[in-house]
């Protein structure tokens, strides 16, 4: 008896292996996908990836996340200078980057060692925590406008001839610092100069000469 052969006996036709690098261009796998997108911002399309610009607003959005500004007007070393500057600006970077008056120096930034000191009406202050805003209209005298002309100021000729002294960082801060201590009246004795001028480091332990050179501008010798 003969046996006829079903269609469910007949192997089903298999399909020929898909080769990855035959895919289309346009239809990006799921990470490349993910990672295109996120790396230039494109938009997407029916049938691929179209790279654009930056998203609408994103030049607004930049240009209000801008730090405020201010226009500032003062009298340094008895010259007029008006600046726009960022609001959180301080004195000493205003001197420094853009005055081009590099002699007050950045020690701690923080108030705590006196290098930065310069004179704002004629009274000491630590321009490192000074804002700069602050101070339109006002007349600060930094260590460039000290000596008149090639004429030393008499304390910067104390420092010369005490030896007050050596690396030479901490001296501009030293004598605006002494010559406002001089000029509020504290400079009456030793003990009184150490204690109002306290705020000011040295960290090459001139001290000693330093007091001395104070004393002898005070009293005139």
């Amino acid at each position: 008896m003969s046996t006829e052969l079903t269609e469910s006996a007949v192997p089903p036709p298999t399909n020929p292996p898909t080769d990855p690098s035959a895919e289309s261009p346009s239809a990006p796998s799921r990470r490349t996908f993910i990672a295109t997108t996120t790396a230039v911002g494109g938009a997407v399309v029916a049938g691929g990836l179209v790279a654009g610009s930056a998203l609408p607003g994103a030049t607004e959005a930049a240009a209000a996340e801008a730090p405020p500004s201010s226009r500032v007007s003062l009298t340094v070393n008895g010259e007029r200078h008006t600046v726009t500057v960022d609001n959180r600006t301080s004195l000493l970077d205003l001197l420094r980057e853009h005055l081009d008056l590099p002699g007050s120096k950045k020690g701690c930034n923080a108030g705590a060692c006196g290098a930065c000191t310069v004179l704002v009406g004629g009274r000491r202050v630590n321009s490192c925590l000074t804002l700069a805003v602050r101070l339109d209209g006002a007349d600060v005298t930094t260590i460039e406008g000290l000596a008149d002309g090639d004429q030393l100021h008499p304390l910067q000729k104390a420092f010369i001839e005490e030896d007050a002294f050596q690396c030479g960082y901490c001296t501009p801060g030293q004598i605006m610092s002494g010559v406002g201590c001089i000029q509020e009246g504290h400079a009456g004795s030793k003990d009184e100069i150490r204690e109002w001028m306290s705020g000011n480091l040295c960290r090459c332990g001139c001290y000693v000469k330093i007091v001395r050179a104070v004393e002898q501008t005070a009293h005139g010798k």
